[in-house]
């Protein structure tokens, strides 16, 4: 990992028509976007599965989603 990939950022996305935020580190983006792609689908679309199901925040909701991906490919 390098200090990119723990690099916060803030990216804008949409959730059932509303725009909003999420600030997640860049590693996470990135492997956001792979588990969208493999899924054949927009990381947006991807995002919105994720709110249904979440609990708290967004942006650790996202996090835990994709450790949860990682964790089962291992």
């Amino acid at each position: 990992m390098t200090a990119m990939d723990a690099e916060i950022r803030k990216r804008s996305v949409k959730i059932s028509g509303h725009r909003t935020s999420v600030s997640i580190e860049n590693g996470f983006w990135d492997a956001l976007k792979d588990i969208a792609a493999a899924k054949a689908i927009s990381v947006n679309a991807l995002i919105e599965e994720i709110d249904r199901d979440r609990q708290g925040n967004l942006s650790s909701a996202i996090r835990l989603y994709v450790l949860g991906c990682l964790q089962k490919k291992a």
